[in-house]
Formats: C-alpha cells, sequence, structure tokens
C-alpha cells in the first residue's frame, strides 16, 4: 500500500522565509489538510516531548479507580476508557478501542479539572508543555493567515488573553491489537476529521495505524518518519487543518477524513514500522476562543475559491449556520459521545 502523499515543510532554520513557508503552508493545507512540519526541536525539543509521552505512560498506568474518578464530562476533559468514544457512528458496531485522557486549558499554571494522583505531581510539565504547543500552533495559525493576506486574523482569535475555548492536550494508549478481541472491520479510532482549527500530532518511531482518506476515495498510511527524516531527534510533528479552519475559509483548507487501523486492516506496509505492542500518540487540538463567531475569512483567496462537486473531504458542517466556536465544538462532541451530551441537550 503506498503511503500518503503528505508534504514535509521545515521551519527550524532561524532566518527563513517568513512568506515562502506561509505560502507552502497555504498550498499544503488546500491540497492536503495533512502537513509534515519539520521542526527539529526548535519550537518543541525532543526532550519534551519524549517527557510527555513519559507523562502519558504514567497516567494510563494510574490505578482503575484514580482514572474512573477523572471520568471525562461535557467540558471534554477527563478520562475516557475504551469504547466509550465513537468517533464514526454512522460505521462503527463498537466504539474506538483506545483510551483517552484530555487536558484543558490551565490557569495560572493550575488544571481546571481533577487528576489522577500520580501525575499531579507532575502538573507543572503537564502544562509547560501545553503551552509549547499552544504557541507552536499561533505561529503556524500567523504563518496560514499571512498565506492569506489576513495576517493575525487567525492567531488574534486563538489568543488565551481573549477569553476560555475548547483548546485540548489529549493523551491516547491504544492496547496492542493481539491483547485485543476485535473483528474484521473493527478500527483503533474511526474515520473522522477533526474538530478544531488545527491539531498537532506528536507519535512514536515505529508506531503504525494511522490512515487518511485521499482525493481518490483510498485509504493511505502516513509513516511516522517520512523519508529523509529517520534521523531527526525526534519524528516531524504532523499536522492537520480541523472542521473549524474548513468552515472559515469556506472549504478552502481542506478538513481530511483520517483514521487507526488494527494489522488486519492494511495499517502494516509501511517500511520500519510495526502494528504489534500498545500505540502511544499525543493530540494537541487547538481551538479559537469559544464566542468566536465562525465566519468566512475576509480574503480575496477564500472569496474566489469554487469548491468541485462532489469533492471527497470537503469538510460536511461548511454549509451549516453561523454559529460560535463553542457551539460548533458542542455539535461535534455530542456526536461523539451520544448519551454523556443527550444529559445536557
Amino acid at each position: 500500500m503506498a503511503s500518503a502523499n503528505i508534504p514535509i515543510i521545515d521551519i527550524s532554520t532561524p532566518d527563513v522565509d517568513q512568506k515562502e513557508i506561509a505560502r507552502q503552508l497555504v498550498d499544503a493545507a488546500e491540497e492536503h489538510g495533512f502537513i509534515y512540519i519539520r521542526n527539529l526541536g526548535r519550537d518543541i525539543s525532543a526532550s519534551e516531548v519524549d517527557g510527555a509521552f513519559a507523562l502519558s505512560k504514567k497516567t494510563f498506568e494510574s490505578p482503575l479507580e484514580e482514572k474512573q474518578r477523572c471520568t471525562i464530562q461535557t467540558n471534554n476533559r477527563g478520562w475516557s476508557g475504551m469504547h466509550s468514544e465513537t468517533l464514526d457512528p454512522k460505521n462503527q458496531k463498537i466504539g474506538d478501542y483506545k483510551e483517552a485522557f484530555n487536558f484543558g486549558e490551565f490557569v495560572d499554571g493550575k488544571a481546571q479539572q481533577p487528576l489522577p494522583a500520580p501525575i499531579v505531581p507532575d502538573e507543572p510539565q503537564i502544562n509547560a508543555f501545553s503551552t509549547s504547543c499552544h504557541k507552536l500552533c499561533q505561529k503556524l495559525l500567523y504563518l496560514l493567515g499571512l498565506g492569506l493576506e489576513v495576517d493575525d486574523f487567525f492567531s488574534s482569535a486563538h489568543s488565551t488573553a481573549k477569553g476560555p475555548s475548547g483548546t485540548i492536550l489529549r493523551f491516547l494508549r491504544y492496547p496492542a491489537a493481539e491483547a485485543t478481541s476485535h473483528s474484521d472491520g473493527d478500527v483503533r479510532a474511526g474515520a473522522h476529521s477533526d474538530y478544531g482549527s488545527v491539531t498537532l500530532l506528536f507519535r512514536l518511531k515505529g508506531q503504525a495505524g494511522l490512515e487518511v482518506l485521499t482525493k481518490a476515495n483510498v485509504w493511505a498510511p502516513v509513516p511516522v518518519s517520512p523519508p529523509g527524516t529517520e534521523n531527526d531527534p525526534s519524528p516531524p510533528i504532523l499536522i492537520n487543518i480541523g472542521d473549524l479552519l474548513s468552515y472559515w475559509t469556506n472549504g478552502l483548507f481542506r478538513s481530511t477524513v483520517h483514521r487507526v487501523v488494527f494489522p488486519s486492516d492494511g495499517s502494516v506496509g509501511v517500511k520500519g514500522e510495526t502494528s504489534s505492542g500498545p500505540r502511544y500518540s499525543i493530540a494537541f487540538f487547538c481551538h479559537p476562543v469559544g464566542s468566536t463567531l465562525l465566519e468566512p475569512v475576509p480574503s480575496d483567496r477564500v472569496k474566489n475559491f469554487v469548491p468541485s462537486e462532489g469533492t471527497p473531504n470537503v469538510n460536511p458542517y461548511a454549509e451549516r449556520k453561523v454559529m460560535t466556536a463553542d457551539e460548533h465544538l458542542f455539535m461535534r462532541l455530542k456526536e461523539s459521545y451520544g448519551t454523556l451530551y443527550d444529559k445536557k441537550s
């Protein structure tokens, strides 16, 4: 199976031409929706990423009663166990084969939610990693705005000084395939597009499973370390456009559907990667301030964009009424968690 054709953009050079990088990012966001960012530790160091993965494992190794005490609530913060989230409710027979822990925004360095006792002493480190992720998102959002000639239109809407948002740092653990009872057609994470503006995805070398749906409507694996990056201190950060940016740009930016599969579903085939053992990943879902109105971006390129009829992966929410960022997020979460959000509807 051929790997996905995802561009690699290097932002690690100090004297890089910002307008050229902005142009590359906008072109990649329009054509692919997924982008490898080669950072070489400039914005987020390899040691920070390694430390975050160590904390992720520590979180999931916490006693079950500690995790259950922090069960996810309608604010999208906390622990979710196996099968509690269904990312593709129309096609999945059973919920996702994963557990996750969502950290909301920190205030003055403090988590605004219960934490499992074993990681309470690590709160400063988790906050620091979340802060680094948000700073990188702001950098990328500014560059995307620069490429559309609207400068800080995106980045200013994500300023933490303007109010709270649905931004989430998420630790993920997928149990080893051989340790789960699953049927053909089951997936570790159902086909979906992300809800927010941009997502940063961190993965461990050698761990397979992620696939994207191409324009040809074919699933293609996404290598952790694409050719030319195998010897980098840590794999490039995988960036993908979420539904909010797709909405803002009237579909110009692609919110591409993706999933995580079991080996039997085709995730083997990327050289140097395996699907054995548990799979860990870390996602940072960046959202604008909750009160932000999701109106079209004032850009000529957006205004002049005409989507081709029947284009795969066009954001299914782009034609809905104008709503706030919080309203959009609640709508999507209700689809994924069902009964949890029915209580609040």
